[in-house]
């Protein structure tokens, strides 16, 4: 129990995003996962093209 009130007690000092605050963040994360697929899928597009044309 003493671990759960601390907890608690831990949880009430945290401070919070704002929702504008993580929408904003939530935004950007998923901006910089896509970004980062279409990279490397073109880029193991590119590559398999190429090595198709040396197998």
């Amino acid at each position: 129990m003493k671990f759960l009130k601390s907890v608690i007690d831990e949880m009430k000092i945290v401070t919070w995003p704002t929702k504008t605050k993580l929408t904003k963040d939530v935004i950007t994360v998923l901006q910089s996962t896509l970004l980062f697929a279409a990279f490397f899928w073109a880029a193991d597009t590119v590559i398999g093209a190429i090595m198709q044309m040396f197998v």
